[in-house]
């Protein structure tokens, strides 16, 4: 089947980019801008709160080796969709929980998602499903920032690293590193 993508944001995007590198059935994350009136924007524009978009990443995933819902499953898990317009110390519309389907179907599975993350959350999940739109990707030192900043930056210790250990923990069976292990190939990274 060929390759599709899906688009979500779920805080900043060095976290949400982390966690989705690591996952078998992923072959690209981007991070990038979407879901604002500002076209090209750049990051200072985009952490002031003023164009409207939202840090997000764009995944192209084989969906013979892992389905939309598991992404979603993956996502939810993996942030907190509960904060309105944050994540963490991360305050704004900029870091909303949004899903943006590229098909009515995707559109589906997510509101069926969201039904799914309620059931594990005592207040409302206030993940929003907007309307595809156009595509910005972020500057380059923001793609692979974790892999290539992560052990010099403190707010990748503080706030990333935790995240992914607790993806790591509970998708175990997901992990690239745990394919390749298993397969005797080298682990990523």
């Amino acid at each position: 089947m060929a390759e599709q993508q899906a688009t979500l944001a779920g805080g900043c995007f060095w976290c949400t980019e982390a966690v989705f590198d690591d996952v078998i059935g992923v072959h690209s994350v981007e991070s990038g801008y979407t879901g604002g009136e500002v076209t090209n924007p750049t990051y200072k524009q985009v952490c002031d709160g003023d164009t409207g978009h939202a840090e997000a990443i764009r995944i192209g995933f084989d969906p013979d080796q892992i389905g939309y819902d598991d992404i979603l499953d993956i996502y939810f898990a993996t942030h907190d969709p509960t904060q309105l317009n944050r994540q963490g110390n991360d305050i704004g519309t900029q870091y909303r929980s949004a899903i943006f389907p590229h098909s009515p179907e995707q559109e589906a599975a997510a509101r069926a998602a969201i039904d799914r993350a309620q059931a594990d959350w005592d207040k409302p999940v206030a993940t929003t499903i907007e309307p595809l739109g156009d595509w910005y990707p972020a500057e380059d030192y923001h793609q692979e920032y974790f892999a290539r900043e992560g052990d010099n930056n403190p707010y990748c210790m503080a706030v990333v690293a935790p995240k992914l250990r607790k993806f790591r923990k509970s998708f175990a069976q997901r992990l690239k590193r745990q394919e390749a292990a298993s397969s005797g190939a080298q682990p990523l990274g």
